[in-house]
């Protein structure tokens, strides 16, 4: 057997909590920080907010954004 099969058979035989809890640590691990992205981000959220105070957009109600997609 190989050892992604032996860890897949031992993690179906823990517990609904200890699986959801290997999930998010196997996905964590997958999002490695990426310095370049995160100042895209910055970058763009800063602009938005200086939108919103500038009132060139609106901030959107959940209720709003909940029925645009139903």
């Amino acid at each position: 057997m190989t050892a992604p099969n032996e860890l897949l058979n031992a993690a179906l035989n823990l517990t609904p909590k200890e699986k959801a809890e290997l999930i998010d640590k196997m996905l964590s691990s997958l999002d490695a920080p990426d310095k370049e992205l995160d100042k895209l981000w910055s970058r763009e959220v800063e602009e938005r907010i200086t939108a919103y105070e500038r009132g060139e957009i609106k901030a959107l109600t959940i209720k709003e954004v909940m029925e645009k997609y139903r």
